[in-house]
């Protein structure tokens, strides 16, 4: 178990238990049973304490925690016969974005998502889920080959942003942002999208301009990060904590903006402690998401969505 730094308190209770049932598997006849639930207890109540009251800091310590589930996990636990695409056709295929048909309750579907990986090796292939303009051009050709076949796309957001690197804006980056998120708000198909992690900046806007947007209850969705709004405000970056105040980027902020439809809730201690759970509930999340919009001609899909954006604001400053 990875600790974040608020979960210290956390780790000492845990590691007591788990110190005093490692003692009595080397000592025969050592009974610690009662001890160490004790202890479980005590650390349940902790826990539930601590997620109760996450600060905006905080929560983006949780949607970055290396342990959370990542597209490729959702891929493999909820869609069947998913047969990947790669490449853009033009330079290369971008290991950040995956993608590709798939079915979905039985429902043939295109998903597409940023890949972070989960270990050191995969995190560098992956680039730590932050495209290249190629993973944004992948992302359009497989939208366009959704509406072309009347297939409703999901697409799950976990990325820091685009990266910035010299050659993604020699090759276009912000002309290749522009034109996926062109693309989702022209499709003729249901357009589901969920951030499941981070959702930074017009790296994420660039998937998740969709017909219904979800959010994980400890994910987070700015932007920019709070570190480099910290750095563009304060010119400090350790005024973090006030930025991610002030970027009311929490699930929660969204929610109450108007900005997105649903919150999904995680298990107690965030999606990391219980991934099977979490991926279950974004599951049924997706699963009610698109029944709300079944049956709606594409002319109806396209005026929703156009709508639903055109709107966005209006009930933020109402409040």
């Amino acid at each position: 178990m990875i600790y974040l730094d608020f979960e210290k308190p956390l780790a000492e209770i845990e590691g007591k238990a788990e110190e005093l049932r490692a003692m009595a598997r080397q000592s025969e006849g050592m009974d610690v049973s009662k001890e160490a639930e004790a202890l479980d207890r005590k650390a349940e109540t902790a826990l539930r304490d601590m997620y109760k009251g996450l600060s905006a800091w905080q929560k983006c310590q949780v949607a970055r925690h290396p342990d959370r589930p990542h597209c490729r996990d959702y891929i493999e636990a909820l869609f069947t016969e998913y047969t990947p695409l790669a490449g853009d056709r033009a330079f290369a295929d971008d290991h950040a974005v995956m993608g590709g048909l798939a079915r979905f309750n039985d429902r043939p579907i295109m998903v597409i998502g940023h890949e972070k990986g989960n270990d050191t090796k995969s995190r560098i292939e992956r680039n730590f889920g932050m495209a290249r303009p190629e993973g944004y051009r992948k992302a359009i050709r497989l939208m366009d080959l959704a509406d072309r076949f009347g297939l409703p796309v999901i697409t799950l957001v976990d990325t820091p942003g685009a990266y910035p690197g010299k050659g993604a804006e020699e090759r276009g980056q912000a002309e290749a942002i522009a034109r996926s998120t062109e693309k989702c708000l022209s499709l003729g198909v249901p357009l589901i999208s969920v951030v499941i992690g981070e959702g930074g900046s017009g790296g994420a806007v660039a998937f998740a301009t969709a017909n219904r947007i979800a959010m994980l209850e400890h994910s987070v969705y700015s932007v920019i990060s709070p570190e480099g709004c910290a750095s563009i405000l304060w010119k400090d970056a350790d005024k973090m904590r006030e930025a991610a105040e002030a970027l009311r980027l929490t699930a929660q902020d969204l929610q109450k903006l108007g900005l997105i439809d649903r919150i999904v809730n995680e298990p107690v201690g965030g999606a990391q402690r219980a991934p099977k759970e979490a991926i279950d509930a974004v599951g049924k999340a997706i699963e009610a998401m698109l029944k709300d919009l079944s049956g709606k001609k594409r002319d109806a899909i396209i005026k929703d969505r156009r709508e639903k954006f055109l709107s966005m604001g209006a009930k933020g400053l109402a409040a």
